[in-house]
């Protein structure tokens, strides 16, 4: 076989498989109607349960899903979590296939996957990309986790918000979603699987909260001496919730944070870190600093 005829025929066969592996994912693929003009798209993530972006839906009532085969069903808000961008859906349960849930831990940085979308009427949609990076496990500014999410290097049509990322096998391995600066990003299986079965069990996420107004500082450098801290940051509450965990248990503004549960925190983002919904309702110590003395205070942490 001459040369160019085995790149045609390699060719030709990553395309069918592709090919193949959107048709495979898209059966559990549907379009989301809960805003106004384009629809967005959603996985039949277990049986009875969409999952879609939170960002695109607006409104909690009158909800549908138009399915492959172009019916349209009734959908029921379950809960949504805007801290992963994730929403659950309910539907009545129809002869619909789930999705093939894969494990994200097997994707590698600049393996091939696809985002798999049903942007309403149009019918179903692909795009393909790489896996341009794997993160670790973060918290955001409200507390919400992701467990690695996933930078990609794809394209998100309108209407592809809440597509499923799909690998060459046609395994779903999370959610798609814009980022911030318009990144791409997919929110992995294990998060989707932590916040379906959080909100079909309760109905929201909670989180943690301090009832504080903060910011950084820096210590001088006499003073972490004085007080052997092995650390010159800190976070300064410059407002304080009448009635929150924080004035309940004494803060005043001015008092200035360097840890909290034995983690020290030198920005805002490390309290918040320690604010997920497991520790809602514990009581952590705070360390302070207040007129040049380190104190140490219990917060009951509330409920955001």
């Amino acid at each position: 076989m001459e040369p160019s005829s085995i790149e045609s025929s390699t060719l030709l066969a990553l395309s069918n498989n592709l090919a193949d592996a959107v048709e495979r994912a898209g059966r559990a693929v549907v379009a989301v109607n809960a805003r106004h003009r384009i629809a967005s798209s959603g996985v039949h993530w277990r049986a009875g349960v969409i999952v879609t972006a939170e960002h695109t839906v607006r409104r909690d009532e009158e909800i549908t899903v138009m399915l492959p085969d172009n019916r349209t069903v009734a959908a029921t808000l379950i809960g949504r979590d805007s801290s992963t961008d994730l929403a659950v859906l309910k539907i009545q349960e129809v002869e619909l296939p789930t999705a093939e849930i894969g494990n994200t831990d097997t994707l590698k940085v600049g393996n091939l996957v696809l985002a798999v979308a049903r942007p309403g009427e149009s019918g179903l949609s692909a795009s393909w990309g790489v896996v341009s990076a794997k993160g670790i496990a973060q918290r955001n500014w409200c507390g919400g986790q992701t467990e690695g999410f996933i930078k990609l290097d794809l394209s998100l049509y309108p209407g592809f918000s809440g597509s499923s990322l799909v690998d060459a096998t046609g395994t779903v391995m999370g959610i798609n979603t814009v980022g911030p600066r318009s990144m791409v990003l997919a929110i992995p299986t294990v998060t989707v699987n932590r916040v379906i079965d959080t909100l079909l069990e309760k109905g929201r996420i909670a989180r943690g909260y301090l009832g504080l107004g903060m910011q950084p500082v820096l210590l001088p450098d006499s003073l972490k001496n004085a007080l052997n801290l092995s650390s010159n940051g800190g976070v300064i509450a410059v407002n304080i919730e009448s009635g929150g965990p924080a004035d309940r248990a004494g803060v005043f503004i001015g008092d200035v944070l360097i840890s909290l549960g034995g983690r020290s925190v030198s920005d805002t983002g490390d309290v918040q870190a320690m604010l997920g919904s497991e520790s809602v309702g514990k009581t952590l110590k705070a360390q302070i600093i207040r007129g040049g003395a380190l104190l140490e205070v219990p917060i009951a942490i509330g409920e955001r």
